[in-house]
């Protein structure tokens, strides 16, 4: 059993602009809508990226992949689940979309990002303090 260290739930409406010809979600709507999810589940925690930069770190993504099951349509309502599954070396957070009116799954994918010292831009092969102290962990 995976263990979740923060959650969230972020709401979406599918607009014109992340339709492609075919008039469902283009494909790479789907990373705004996680980033969105992501933004939300790290503002749940106090660790947005505002406050990732004043600890001296940033957090780019680094992997990143999505199991397309069923499309979204122009002015869908739907759910994203944002899971935060691991923090020691790297951010893994996992995403799944759910419609909001019949509940049936969407999508699935998960995002891994890691620290990055600011000044220095050397990768760190440790989770930095901060992240454990938001998430509540002694280390």
């Amino acid at each position: 059993m995976t263990e979740i260290y923060a959650s969230s739930e972020t709401e979406i409406k599918a607009q014109f602009y992340d339709l492609d010809p075919m008039n469902v979600a283009w494909h790479g709507s789907y990373v705004r809508y996680f980033e969105q999810a992501r933004c939300d589940l790290l503002d749940s925690i106090g660790y947005n990226y505002k406050e990732m930069e004043a600890s001296g770190y940033v957090w780019p993504v680094v992997d990143i992949h999505v199991r397309y099951l069923r499309p979204i349509t122009l002015g869908q309502s739907f759910i994203v689940h944002s899971e935060l599954v691991e923090y020691e070396f790297r951010l893994k957070i996992l995403y799944t979309i759910f419609d909001k009116n019949s509940g049936e799954k969407i999508c699935k994918a998960h995002t891994e990002q890691v620290a990055v010292d600011a000044k220095t831009n050397e990768m760190q092969y440790g989770t930095p303090l901060i992240l454990a102290e938001k998430l509540g962990i002694d280390t």
